[in-house]
């Protein structure tokens, strides 16, 4: 990637936004990636997609970049059925990671600067695998990214506080419901980035309360969201004889 890729210039030219900027009318930065498994510090990133979306333009001003990366790492059959990459077509096509880490990082760091919320659905999933392939690697942006400090919109993690619908929430249901039509095949990074960015929309809509929230409230409000769910989840696992869950959501 170069300094002169519209997503940076996208980026340049959003500015820094106001904490009392409304999501609703939001730049936000899309992210996804496919991986060798779901493991994060253990598998690693086969693929990566960021989109950047402006409030004003929508889609069809999106400015995308993508990577394919060799990750050194087997891909197991599980993540291979499901993203499509093989062993030997991530190794002989994909660049290395230290070079995509790094171009990756980069702009989502820079967008942080500018208040500019990354965006992704089941979002510590994603941070937290680059995280730890920015780790495996000793790429200095680890350093200047932390889970704690970042300005980060999940839609999962709003869907829901908000719909209290029955049924499956992956991605494609979630679109599904919310009317959102894909570009492209889900579990393909670019094609799940420009769904997840196109929820943003219609939950804005649909509910006030989430178009209202400004970017200063936007962490809070998903971590109290992410703990009522929580709560509530873990009174259904208990009552299954299942054990309950403890992540929180970027604390």
């Amino acid at each position: 990637m170069t300094d002169t890729h519209p997503i940076l210039e996208g980026i340049e030219q959003a500015g820094t936004q106001d904490q009392e900027t409304l999501l609703s009318q939001s730049w936000l930065l899309g992210f996804d990636t496919e991986t060798t498994g779901a493991a994060p510090g253990a598998d690693a990133i086969v693929s990566a997609t960021l989109v950047l979306r402006n409030p004003q333009t929508g889609y069809k001003g999106d400015a995308i970049a993508e990577w394919l990366i060799n990750p050194h790492r087997h891909i197991s059959a599980g993540a291979s059925r499901v993203n499509g990459f093989t062993d030997d077509f991530v190794q002989s096509n994909g660049v290395e990671p230290q070079d995509a880490l790094a171009e990756i990082s980069d702009v989502i760091i820079q967008a942080q600067r500018n208040a500019i919320p990354l965006l992704a659905y089941n979002a510590p999933f994603d941070v937290q695998m680059l995280l730890g392939d920015l780790r495996r690697w000793d790429c200095t942006q680890s350093e200047e990214l932390s889970e704690s400090d970042m300005l980060i919109v999940d839609p999962l993690v709003i869907d829901r506080s908000v719909s209290h619908r029955s049924g499956k929430r992956t991605l494609s249901f979630t679109t599904e419901y919310y009317g959102v039509e894909a570009h492209g095949d889900f579990h393909d990074a670019t094609a799940d980035t420009i769904a997840a960015v196109d929820l943003v929309k219609p939950m804005t809509t649909l509910y006030p309360q989430v178009g209202r929230l400004t970017l200063a409230e936007l962490m809070p409000w998903q971590r109290e969201a992410h703990r009522v769910w929580k709560e509530s989840f873990n009174r259904w696992l208990e009552s299954k004889g299942r054990r309950p869950i403890h992540e929180g959501w970027f604390e």
